[in-house]
């Protein structure tokens, strides 16, 4: 049997990580910028995260919801002090298209509305809701169309309020990225986020904040929404909540009110799942890591706008983005497979970084120093002149 081609990949192995370091099955080391698409927080394999999954795996790894589970109050707990929501209620799931997947629907349980507003270059999931509120026709099939989808240009304070004046009696929420991953790295201003809460207030609509790759502590702050001192209705979250476990979850504010039935799962907020949100919450409570995250962010932000040879830098802690001009559109490839740095990229031409969390300093120096070795090169590969024969 054949795997099933989820994405081009790259001709890399990776059979073991630690910190911010993978190694391949020759034993190359590479240092990961990219965190496996924003999904480790506190650092490949870090000793508690182990530890914790290891004692539960002692315990018990699965049973379900239909039993009474202690780890998730505690994980509900840990998680309302650390991210400052906790009158909240938490739901537990598997991953972040299945958070907006039920934060769409919890949301128009809550006030009988179909209509939703998304945005232009948004990416939300690739389940049957998550697609439709995803500006990618790449990935709609016939059968995810709907016309109860809006979208609207990406911090357009104006088209936003004339939708709401034309729609707003059939608007069931709002889902929107604090910053655009997939899209680009675009950071949501934060008057066009107060904008959103305002008007989800006035046409009584739900302020959906996905969170699943900006959130737990990646900006700088718990949920980058909390730039715009606002509060969602509800937020959804994954990626970094497992450190590669996989476990998703969404967090809905005390006005909304839910019955037993409305939301359900088999496996989500498993105990295996819960003890590695559990670990992650700890560690990065522990060890600073949001507060650690928005320095060494600021600091590599800064440092890269002082490389020669690339444009706009854009980002909030350790989520950044930068473009590539034409003549070195190689450069992520090759930063894999002469320097060994794993990034990111969108199209057409950016570059996204996404490391851990815990990414030291001299790890950030030792990326910034290979950028502008291989920008260099590219650069003279390009401008040399042409060997007569």
């Amino acid at each position: 049997m054949k795997l099933f081609d989820v994405y081009p990949v790259n001709d890399v192995t990776i059979v073991k990580a630690n910190g911010s370091y993978v190694w391949d099955e020759n034993g190359v080391q590479y240092l990961d910028m990219y965190g496996g698409h924003a999904v480790i927080s506190i650092g490949h394999t870090h000793p508690h995260w182990v530890s914790r999954i290891e004692e539960q795996l002692n315990k018990i790894a699965f049973y379900s919801n239909s039993v009474h589970l202690p780890i998730q109050q505690e994980l509900a707990e840990k998680l309302g002090k650390v991210s400052g929501k906790e009158d909240y209620q938490l739901f537990l799931c598997n991953s972040g298209a299945e958070a907006n997947e039920n934060a769409l629907k919890l949301a128009s349980f809550h006030n009988g509305k179909k209509k939703v507003v998304a945005f232009k270059k948004s990416f939300h999931g690739r389940t049957s809701l998550a697609v439709a509120v995803t500006d990618n026709p790449s990935i709609v099939a016939p059968i995810n169309e709907t016309e109860n989808v809006i979208f609207l240009p990406y911090n357009d304070e104006a088209a936003l309020e004339a939708c709401f004046k034309k729609n707003g009696s059939e608007i069931s929420s709002v889902i929107v990225e604090g910053i655009q991953g997939v899209g680009g790295i675009n950071i949501a201003s934060d008057s066009f986020l107060q904008k959103i809460r305002s008007l989800c207030d006035e046409y009584n609509a739900v302020y959906i904040a996905d969170s699943v790759q900006c959130g737990y502590g990646r900006s700088g702050k718990f949920f980058s929404h909390d730039y715009a001192g606002v509060n969602a209705d509800i937020y959804t979250m994954a990626k970094g909540m497992g450190n590669g476990f996989p476990i998703g979850g969404i967090l809905i504010a005390p006005q909304i009110k839910s019955k037993h039935g409305m939301l359900g799962t088999t496996f989500g907020g498993n105990q295996l799942a819960c003890a590695a949100a559990l670990a992650v919450l700890e560690v990065i409570d522990q060890e600073g890591l949001i507060e650690q995250a928005r320095q060494r962010g600021m600091y590599l932000t800064n440092r890269l706008k002082a490389v020669k040879g690339i444009e706009n830098v854009r980002g909030r802690g350790l989520m950044i983005g930068f473009e590539v001009p034409e003549e070195i559109k190689d450069l992520k490839k090759n930063l894999l497979y002469k320097h060994q740095v794993f990034t990111g990229e969108a199209k057409p031409n950016i570059i996204r970084l996404l490391p851990s969390l815990a990414i030291a300093r001299k790890q950030v120096d030792e990326f910034l120093e290979l950028l502008q070795e291989e920008i260099n090169a590219l650069k003279a590969a390009v401008t040399a002149p042409e060997t007569a024969e």
